[in-house]
């Protein structure tokens, strides 16, 4: 019987290696497994996702943190939620992306959600990711992991589970740290700003300072732990908590870096299995999370000048109660949900050295917003032979409050249908349609520079998605395919907007416009033999909008990365060893919104290697090399709607390059 080795599971992250495993897949999502298990070395989720879904391309900001796009779309126009536990990050700037307050060898499973085809999470305009986290076992169960790399990377990280008939009990923790990466070109994170600084000299005061230039790239801490309780045979009390923390977080091509990052996120929940013969379960969950978040200048020679010597405290809560009810009425399977959430946002400017507020009215970028949302879901599913079918509706009520400018009332109802049709016991085809809707976050409504200018715009419109995806999925003896194909209309689509007629816009930079996005992705795996497997990666998308913003011709969309895809070729040595050769490749990227700050980036290819070694069933490690040939690349463009380094408000801003070559090994021991 040939050995089928899913193309995730050796897919090789170009930084640190977070492999995934890619598990069978629903028409509108894909569900990634044994993410603890083969992601041993970085605790970074946005490279192993990138690496491992053709849909979603990253966008770096750091050695970690790094943020994520779904079909060229990012921040809330995609949904983020952690074992039903919605997570948002505190930093305007996204230094804190949702996806990095956990980490990777804490997650069980992953399903990526590609189109507004998920009405139990509120925002997921055209995609989301649901992180499902390990769960306690009764039998006594642990792990230990060491990593190490490049640019003086170490991380350990270890896990325990056990408990009995009664209890079970899980605990996980990791820390981790690194130096600064190089680029191909030999030059850490503050040696590109200093080349910057040398070809843009205005921009010099982003340069670090002297003695901060060699300090490390970041050091981050982790903790999770879950206590299970069966209250009766069918009854269950889950309690969870995770605890995350950051120090010094370096952003390069940012203005500012974090002097820490630390999250907290508390769950409970309660639920009833077979309640009756129809009534299947009942699920009630109630989350509260937390992150603390100054970002300043201190290390950068900008601090220098006492009037830019300068932090940003951002701070925000979110917290949320959950319903589900799950029903089996013949055959009809029926979810009825209740879905409520409070997000607290805030953020206070401060000379650094002095603690002082800078002047009076400028001392706030955001001001106690306040994002209250209400919202009902349903989703029915069925078969009739061949034929299946996934009906599902959410009607949400939203209000934003800020302390001094206007408040908004939004209202929306969206709605999903995904068919699906077996030609046989090998070949599917599916067909989907969707809308759904986000609001405005207190960024885009009321965000404020430090010089006291309002860069939120407070009478946004939501936006609306409406969407059509059609696809093709095929597994047999000798491989497996999946191609689809999407088109997205947005309506009152959120967009930041540099500039107009060459004058620079010092207020209210967010606008609504009508866009369309569409795009394919192709994922297969060919069998070649019981031991030899090739796997392949690809998507390309188009962003256009209707009409140029005021003052602009550029019609492009930003954050379309071009086509791009992945070929491994798979040897299984023996059984659970495997080597693995990856070659990466992107075509230039000329599609820009050359207007709102995207430049035009070459064509880039890497070469990775790994042997992944089973020793015995206790022990296993990981050898590799990423970026083989040592390329100097970078993946992801400079749209300005990041407050990025810039040497004036029409210059070119900063590009950051990836890292250059990287080896490793990891070290997994388990009981």
């Amino acid at each position: 019987m040939k050995k089928i080795i899913p193309l995730s599971l050796i897919a090789i992250a170009s930084l640190y290696a977070s492999e995934v495993q890619l598990a069978p897949i629903s028409v509108e999502s894909t569900v990634i497994t044994e993410v603890s298990q083969n992601a041993q070395v970085s605790a970074d989720l946005a490279q192993a996702l990138s690496t491992s879904v053709p849909s979603i391309d990253m966008n770096r900001r750091s050695g970690i943190a790094n943020d994520v796009y779904i079909r060229g779309q990012k921040r809330d126009n995609i949904s983020v939620d952690v074992d039903g536990t919605k997570v948002q990050g505190a930093c305007v700037n996204r230094m804190d992306p949702p996806i990095s307050h956990i980490i990777t060898s804490q997650i069980d499973e992953i399903e990526v959600i590609e189109g507004p085809y998920d009405v139990e999470n509120m925002g997921t305009l055209s995609g989301g990711i649901r992180i499902k986290t390990k769960k306690p076992t009764k039998d006594l169960h642990g792990s230990v992991d060491f990593g190490f790399g490049s640019f003086n990377y170490t991380k350990i990280g270890a896990t325990i589970s056990g408990g009995n008939d009664t209890v079970r009990v899980l605990v996980s923790g990791s820390s981790e740290s690194s130096d600064q990466y190089k680029d191909g070109n030999g030059d850490t994170i503050a040696e590109q700003i200093d080349k910057y600084a040398v070809a843009n000299p205005a921009a010099a005061g982003m340069k670090f300072k002297p003695a901060h230039k060699e300090m490390p790239a970041y050091k981050k801490k982790s903790i999770m732990a879950k206590a299970f309780v069966n209250v009766t045979d069918n009854q269950e009390l889950r309690l969870s908590v995770t605890k995350n923390k950051s120090d010094d977080v370096l952003y390069g091509n940012s203005k500012m870096d974090a002097l820490y990052d630390d999250s907290n996120i508390y769950a409970v929940e309660y639920n009833i299995k077979n309640v009756s013969d129809i009534y299947k379960n009942i699920n009630l969950k109630y989350y509260y999370s937390d992150v603390d978040h100054p970002m300043a200048t201190t290390y950068r020679m900008s601090s220098n000048v006492a009037a830019q010597d300068n932090t940003n405290h951002l701070k925000t809560t979110m917290q949320g109660l959950k319903l589900k009810n799950d029903f089996d009425i013949n055959s009809f399977k029926l979810l009825v949900g209740f879905d409520g959430s409070k997000r607290t946002w805030d953020g206070n400017y401060y000379n650094t050295t002095t603690g002082a507020a800078l002047a009076a009215g400028n001392s706030k970028s955001l001001d106690d917003a306040l994002t209250k949302n209400g919202a009902i879901f349903a989703k029915l599913d069925k078969k009739y032979g061949s034929f299946g079918f996934s009906l599902g509706a959410r009607y949400d009520s939203t209000k934003i409050t800020h302390a001094t400018l206007q408040s908004n009332d939004y209202t929306s109802f969206g709605a999903n249908l995904m068919t699906s049709y077996n030609l046989d016991k090998e070949n599917k085809v599916f067909l989907g349609f969707g809308q759904a809707s986000r609001v405005p976050d207190a960024r885009e409504l009321y965000f404020r520079s430090s010089n006291g200018a309002w860069s939120g715009t407070a009478n946004l419109n939501q936006t609306t998605n409406r969407e059509i995806d059609l696809g093709y999925e095929t597994d047999n003896s000798a491989f497996k395919l999946k191609i689809k194909g999407f088109y997205s209309m947005l309506s009152d689509y959120i967009y930041y907007q540099k500039q107009a007629n060459g004058v620079a816009i010092t207020t209210n930079n967010f606008k609504n416009l009508d866009a369309t996005v569409y795009g394919t992705e192709l994922t297969t795996s060919y069998y070649a033999t019981d031991d030899v497997t090739v796997d392949l990666g690809a998507s390309y998308k188009v962003g256009k909008k209707d009409k140029a913003l005021t003052g602009q011709t550029d019609t492009d969309l930003a954050d379309m990365a071009p086509l791009r895809g992945n070929v491994a070729l798979n040897y299984e040595y023996m059984k659970g060893s495997i080597a693995t050769a990856e070659v990466q490749a992107s075509d230039k990227w000329s599609k820009i919104d050359s207007d709102n700050g995207e430049q035009e980036l070459k064509a880039w290819t890497i070469l990775n290697l790994k042997v992944k070694h089973a020793v015995n069933k206790n022990f296993n490690f990981t050898l590799g090399v990423n970026n083989l040939l040592d390329e100097t690349y970078a993946m992801n463009n400079t749209y300005a709607d990041l407050i990025l380094v810039t040497a004036g408000g029409t210059s070119d801003i900063m590009l950051m390059n990836e890292p250059g070559r990287y080896v490793y090994t990891n070290l997994n021991f388990k009981f």
